[in-house]
């Protein structure tokens, strides 16, 4: 599946990297970088946390032509006058200025490198309304993203990854030779892919798959991670099984009218609707003025 996911062919995907201190992902999205250059598309690079020398250092120098580095680490906050680009320049009036710069519009991925740096000076709110209008723009074929996942809170990290079409979770392998990809992919139809692959990326950036864990290709209509069974935990069972259904389902109850009940009720009987009045001898009682015990 990781290797499905590189191609990056499908108009408005959104791909997220996630690492953590232990395992760093950066190799990965230039892996992405590089094979995306490959096959002759455009790439921009929103560049925070490294320059854009290190960026480059281990692409092909015919494939950096299609590069566009927009440098956001030699003066991300704008302390310079002429700052090259800065994150207050997140928004999609300024990226579809940057991408301007391209002669292809609509074959053009945009990297970023990082959203956490992004996340420092953003809410995650006006981060993931961005990234929206970014994919509704249709002047990206795609957006990939790095996320440092263990410097944000779990329901930041989750709202960002219920955006992205392809998550990817790169983990230390058991022998420490390998990384773990533990990728979960999401179908326009709602349908949820997981799968596990150990990878490595090559000196020159390719991403080679070593083995495919055995618990690959799991399909399901919803992610677990982002459910939660409140009844899971319980002391008693709070589901009925199919013969306590069916008995609750012919419980007649004792104060819901049956159609018999209502139909008896509403059928009319003699001397039903009429007052019975005698009056009382001690009743005061003008016949002038009927209403004088009522003035105050």
């Amino acid at each position: 599946m990781l290797l499905d996911i590189m191609q990056i062919n499908e108009g408005g995907g959104f791909v997220i990297i996630q690492d953590t201190v232990d395992c760093n992902g950066r190799q990965l999205l230039k892996g992405f970088v590089n094979a995306a250059l490959k096959r002759e598309e455009v790439v921009h690079v929103l560049g925070f946390e490294v320059s854009e020398s290190e960026f480059r250092a281990g692409l092909g120098s015919r494939c950096t032509q299609r590069l566009c580095f927009h440098d956001g680490y030699t003066d991300p906050l704008g302390w310079t006058e002429c700052p090259p680009f800065t994150v207050q320049q997140f928004i999609p009036q300024e990226i579809n200025t940057c991408l301007r710069q391209s002669e292809e519009l609509k074959g053009v991925i945009l990297v970023i490198d990082s959203l956490s740096w992004i996340l420092r000076h953003h809410s995650p709110a006006v981060v993931c309304q961005r990234l929206m209008e970014l994919r509704r723009g249709g002047a990206l074929r795609s957006i990939l993203a790095l996320l440092h996942s263990d410097v944000h809170q779990q329901g930041i990290v989750n709202s960002l990854c219920q955006l992205a079409t392809a998550v990817i979770l790169v983990t230390p392998g058991m022998s420490g030779q390998h990384t773990v990809a533990k990728t979960t992919r999401r179908t326009k139809s709602g349908r949820v892919t997981r799968e596990e692959e150990c990878f490595s990326v090559l000196e020159d950036l390719t991403v080679t798959i070593e083995a495919q864990s055995s618990r690959s290709g799991n399909t399901q209509a919803e992610p677990e991670q982002y459910e939660t069974d409140p009844a899971a935990n319980l002391t008693f069972n709070l589901r009925l099984s199919e013969v306590e259904r069916e008995a609750k389902e012919k419980l007649s109850l004792p104060f819901v009218f049956s159609q018999e009940k209502k139909s008896a009720l509403l059928k009319p009987r003699p001397g039903a609707g009429r007052i019975l009045y005698e009056p009382d001898a001690n009743d005061d009682f003008d016949q002038e003025d009927p209403d004088d015990d009522l003035d105050v």
